[in-house]
């Protein structure tokens, strides 16, 4: 039975993880294949154009920095289209560091319409030489989130300040509105794309890239060097940069969702190798999954005692095939997974985080595994054995000779010495097999009434 169980596991293993991988190389490789595509407005001066969407990751970082570096090196500006939730702290740092020290003007435009720059998205706009939103956008809610804050700790007092002072020295930088920045972070405070216009938070709004060249053309920025530049945006030539393959695949790679999915795959697989060793396959394959879903775990900051909480559940599991305790060890594994899954990231910022519907469906899928475990196991111990000398225990016997009391009984199609535990039997009666001694069997009338020969 342990087989077949094994065997249902492998199977969801395997489409679960054809499935996760075939979401991975079509989110990596649906983006332009091409460095770079043209869009002319008309003869001017070039822009190159790079596209944030989603939360804020290592991997982010990484292509804006070399977008950047690819517009200084044409002597473009360089414009980012921004519409993210939030993302980590350490990476907002290291991409607000290539803005400000930028040879080029980098312009942030918050869009398209409906979206927003939350959080590191805040920072990141606030960093721009200069910073334009679309209609219906929004921006702030930029306050720290980190374990402990809901009892005012000292750490997040820290990181509150330090991000508070941060945003008053961008804010300052580029003559923007320091009250009220800071209190972006502070109050977490968000504004509409009109009140960030109307309180000198951000320099414009416009609907489009067309529009926002005619309301930033001739605007002087000053770059980190002190040299000062005009914005010649009139009928500009926009040239997207996309990402690399490896950036694809890496950002696909570091959605939280499919990090945890790769986790508990290669969790599962190892479960299979264990419950059933030597198919190879499922360990192989969930040793290389387990290894990039805590890579992807670790680079977005997951919190290690949700981890711990995972591992804990898993091992509950496997404990439960070798120690059968009738679904114990199993329920403490559910409850530990489900809880682990809801604190991987409690204490990170908005945008990374697991949606609950996967949570439930792998924490039900599980149960659901384990439950047909435990039931293998329960009707495999309620079964009658099929092999050795206790399987002819209530079988019927034939009585080849009289028992007065031992004689030859036939059951199973063989001859085998027995004794009667009451009474003696007539050859021709059937009798009933109560127990095994040595090589001989006990047996027992059954029918307490039947006469003489």
């Amino acid at each position: 039975m342990r087989h077949i169980v094994a065997k249902a596991m492998l199977g969801c293993f395997a489409a679960a993880l054809l499935l996760s991988v075939a979401g991975m190389v079509l989110g990596a490789f649906s983006a332009d294949c091409a460095g770079a595509a043209q869009e002319d407005v008309g003869g001017g001066r070039q822009a190159v154009v790079l596209e944030v969407d989603g939360a804020i990751v290592p991997v982010v970082a990484q292509y804006l920095s070399r977008g950047i570096a690819c517009a200084e090196r044409k002597e473009a500006v360089c414009l980012i289209r921004l519409n993210t939730p939030g993302g980590l702290y350490n990476v907002t740092q290291e991409i607000v560091t290539c803005i400000v020290n930028a040879e080029t003007p980098v312009v942030v435009y918050v869009s398209p319409a409906g979206g927003w720059a939350a959080s590191a998205g805040a920072f990141i706009t606030m960093s721009a030489h200069a910073a334009v939103m679309a209609p219906g956008t929004r921006i702030g809610a930029a306050h720290p989130v980190a374990l402990g804050e809901e009892e005012n700790g000292v750490p997040a007092e820290k990181a509150a300040s330090d991000a508070a002072a941060w945003m008053r020295s961008l804010a300052e930088m580029r003559g923007r509105n320091v009250k009220l920045a800071e209190e972006m972070v502070t109050r977490s405070r968000s504004f509409s794309a009109a009140e960030a216009v109307k309180h000198k938070l951000v320099d414009s709004v416009a609907a489009g890239e067309e529009e926002l060249c005619q309301v930033l053309n001739g605007k002087k920025v000053t770059l980190a060097s002190g040299r000062a530049v005009t914005l010649e945006l009139t009928g500009a030539i926009f040239e997207r940069f996309a990402p690399n393959r490896v950036e694809r695949f890496l950002h696909a790679l570091l959605n939280p969702n499919i990090a945890y999915l790769l986790m508990t795959i290669g969790m599962a697989g190892l479960m299979v190798e264990i419950y059933h060793p030597g198919l190879i396959f499922p360990g192989l394959v969930g040793a290389i999954a387990l290894l990039l879903g805590l890579y992807s775990l670790g680079s977005l900051d997951a919190y290690w005692g949700g981890l711990f909480l995972i591992f804990l559940g898993f091992g509950c599991f496997v404990a439960e095939v070798f120690a059968s305790t009738h679904g114990l060890l199993g329920a403490g594994g559910v409850i530990a997974f489900v809880l682990g899954s809801l604190l991987l990231f409690s204490t990170r910022h908005g945008g990374i985080e697991i949606s609950i519907g996967l949570v439930a469906a792998t924490s039900i899928t599980l149960a659901g595994l384990m439950g047909l475990l435990i039931t293998a196991v329960v009707r495999g111990q309620k079964r009658r054995v099929q092999t050795g000398f206790e399987e002819l225990v209530g079988r019927e016997a034939v009585a080849r000779g009289d028992l007065k009391p031992q004689g030859t009984v036939f059951v199973a199609g063989e001859l085998w010495q027995a004794m009667i535990t009451e009474g003696e039997a007539y050859t021709g009666e059937k009798l009933e097999v109560v127990g095994v001694e040595g090589l001989r069997l006990k047996v027992r009338r059954k029918n307490q009434n039947s006469k003489g020969r």
